[in-house]
């Protein structure tokens, strides 16, 4: 029996590298989207058997013999042993937001091989290995948040410099989040109806679970899922109707402001209200849509588009410029590595474990799947017309304002594509245009609409496949922005407890009123301006939340590595601190480049300067000045932020360096280390 699994796991081994093999070295004709699937599903597999397993047993010596915080506390609140399978999908559904489809689907501007091997690559060595050991970290210390660790761990420096970073990331992710919803609602009536629909419906599935018939899950859930179906249904009537279609056709600018009124909203409102039915109702479309996605692609079997590499590696992509190195690293974040896990593993998730041991199936294996969803965002998107991709993803400023201009554009970067193949992709899919819809998430919509309808329906039904997709993939993206605006007032509340005692008590509703409109107030200000960008927004706002993200994971590494080598197993010390460097080299290079580059579209100095330059000369039209002297702000100000994130990690990097001098000299002792805890009740084991 040893003999045959070996020999299974050698052919799976075989096959994946025959899958990655074919992806990046297959040239002159297609490749099927399949080897994509085939080659990460293998690498997951190895990467779980084998690295995991030897992570668990030889660095964290995880052991069922100590006492979980929710065996030991178990107050029936915060603190309660769960089935890991339940756990294990919380834990998916508080990581797997919008970055890993979005982030992908931006990506393929570079052509899908570089997007797909960092996936790939990045999951197994440094994102699964951040979520799992920050986990076990927190797990071994009562639950203790980042920032927590990081203060007693690192120092009180760090971890102040930890949650400042925390705070500056939550103001930037909710931008980001709310720019995608925007740039995919404006000017689609049958979308926004959708989407705006699903907030009565979670609205009416709380009071139905909380006054008329608590604890009937199972009735307020088909509820919902057949209203939510009826909405994407009834949303082409809504688009069509002459009568009702203005009334759900909104631009950029008013869209945006109805997002920010409703961030505010929902963070104010009480949890069971809003925010815990849209997180239940949307849990199941999200892994609903998964399986039927990879179901999609096996039964499909499409072919990748888009070739291995586009001209676009030259750093002129119109989505966003910058080079390979380091901007395909911080485009995809959620996916191979994201600072946000870490936040969920120290929050919720070490407080539910009833063993240790299977924190190796939540901590690496959630991050895993995440992972997947990601590599299908790639293949949804590598399987449109490239002329079509860039025309959905590439901004007006730069392609032109009417499709004319913008496929003689695009066709002049050697992409041949005419008029009526875009406008006949937005016909087919029930749109007015699709022209300029930055962001990403129309894209990967009709990618996804394209694979389910191949396989199911045909193009008769691709409006009720994209609009399925657009409603799936905000349902999301508001469920993020809900939960992270009420977990940054949190924080925003536990800081200003310590200037004046009541701002700190969340029971208190002027206080709660006060910070969630300072928090919505940040994220919805860098949300506007992202909107009015004739850039498109996303060409600032995602490579400064992949640089902000990004950093947030180089903190968690840095605890991680200080937790592996305070436990004096300083020899495994690699497998957190390659992945540090890896991530530092990649970050501060893109922080660099985004605050000093000579380059307009990647540079925000420089983009102010050449902004300034045309209001010098006379050039600027007069029409747009104000809104230029506000671009030259906002650019000043993206830089700064920039500039203070990267110092508070270089802070955070210094002291770590510090702490772990002094403990390999012997000068500073140990702290409770990462193999040990409080509630250890037997002798150390491996497992």
């Amino acid at each position: 029996m040893p003999v045959v699994r070996s020999l299974a796991w050698v052919a799976v081994a075989a096959l994946g590298a025959c899958g990655l093999a074919t992806v990046a070295l297959a040239r002159g004709e297609p490749v099927n989207a399949v080897w994509l699937l085939v080659g990460a599903l293998a690498t997951y597999a190895v990467g779980y058997r084998f690295y995991s397993k030897l992570l668990a047993a030889r660095v964290l010596m995880l052991d069922d013999l100590r006492t979980t915080p929710a065996v030991r506390v178990n107050d029936g609140r915060d603190f309660v042993p769960t089935n890991r399978w339940v756990v294990f999908g919380h834990h998916f559904a508080a990581i797997a937001g919008p970055g890993p489809l979005i982030g992908p689907t931006l990506c393929a501007q570079f052509g899908y091989l570089p997007g797909t091997l960092w996936i790939i690559i990045g999951v197994v060595l440094g994102g699964a290995v951040q979520d799992f050991f920050i986990l076990v970290g927190s797990l071994r210390r009562d639950g203790k948040s980042l920032g927590q660790m990081a203060r007693e761990e690192i120092g009180v420096l760090g971890g102040f410099a930890a949650l400042s970073g925390v705070l500056c990331i939550m103001v930037i992710l909710m931008a980001v989040l709310g720019l995608v919803i925007v740039n995919a609602l404006k000017g689609s009536p049958w979308g926004t109806f959708t989407v705006g629909a699903t907030i009565p419906i979670a609205l009416v599935m709380g009071w139905y679970l909380r006054f008329i018939r608590p604890g009937q899950v199972v009735e307020a859930t088909v509820g919902g899922l057949a209203l939510v179906l009826a909405a994407v249904i009834g949303g082409r009537w809504v688009g069509e109707s002459p009568t009702l279609a203005p009334w759900f056709t909104f631009g950029g600018p008013v869209l945006a402001v109805m997002i920010i009124v409703y961030g505010f909203a929902a963070s104010v409102l009480p949890v069971w209200l809003l925010l815990a039915p849209r997180d239940y109702l949307s849990a199941f479309i999200k892994i609903g849509t998964v399986i039927a996605l990879a179901l999609g692609i096996f039964a499909f079997q499409p072919d990748l588009a888009m070739p291995p590499l586009t001209r676009f590696v030259d750093g002129t992509g119109p989505i966003f410029a910058g080079k390979i190195f380091p901007f395909a690293f911080i485009t995809i974040a959620c996916g191979a590595i994201s600072g946000f896990h870490a936040l969920v593993a120290s929050g919720t998730t070490p407080k539910l474990l009833q063993r240790e041991s299977d924190a190796r199936m939540i901590g690496y294996g959630a991050m895993l799947m995440e992972s997947f969803v990601a590599i299908m965002a790639m293949i949804a998107a590598s399987v449109l017309h490239p002329g079509v991709f860039f025309a959905i993803n590439s901004p007006a400023g730069v392609v032109g304002s009417t499709a004319e201009q913008a496929t003689a554009t695009i066709t002049g970067w050697g992409f041949p594509v005419s008029v009526a193949d875009v406008q006949g992709i937005a016909d087919d899919v029930g749109e007015r245009s699709l022209l300029a819809r930055t962001g990403g998430a129309p894209s990967l919509a009709v990618g996804m609409a394209n694979i389910f309808a191949n396989t199911l329906g045909g193009k008769r039904v691709m409006g009720l496949w994209y609009h399925f997709a657009i409603m799936f993939e905000a349902l999301f993206i508001l469920t993020t922005m809900d939960a992270g605006t009420r977990v940054g007032r949190f924080m925003l509340q536990d800081f200003l407890g310590h200037f004046w005692e009541p701002l700190g008590r969340t029971s208190w509703y002027p206080s709660v009123l006060l910070t969630s409109a300072g928090m919505v107030g940040a994220w919805g200000y860098f949300l506007y301006q992202g909107v009015i960008d004739p850039l498109g927004g996303i060409n600032s706002l995602w490579p400064l939340f992949g640089i902000s993200n990004q950093l947030l994971a180089a903190i968690a590494l840095c605890v991680a590595t200080t937790l592996v080598i305070k436990s004096g197993r300083v020899r495994y010390a690699w497998v957190t601190l390659l992945p540090l460097l890896w991530l530092l080299s990649v970050t501060l290079t893109a922080g660099y480049q985004k605050i000093f580059s000579p380059e307009v579209r990647i540079g925000f100095l420089a983009h102010a300067a050449h902004l300034s330059q045309q209001i010098a000369a006379g050039t600027m039209a007069a029409g747009n000045l104000a809104a230029s002297r506000a671009q030259m702000f906002n650019d000043r100000l993206d830089a700064a932020v920039t500039a203070v994130l990267m110092a508070l990690v270089v802070v955070i990097v210094a002291d770590s360096l510090w702490q772990w001098y002094r403990v390999l000299s012997g000068r500073g002792g140990t702290a409770v280390t990462v193999a040990a805890a409080p509630s250890y009740r037997g002798p150390t084991r491996c497992c």
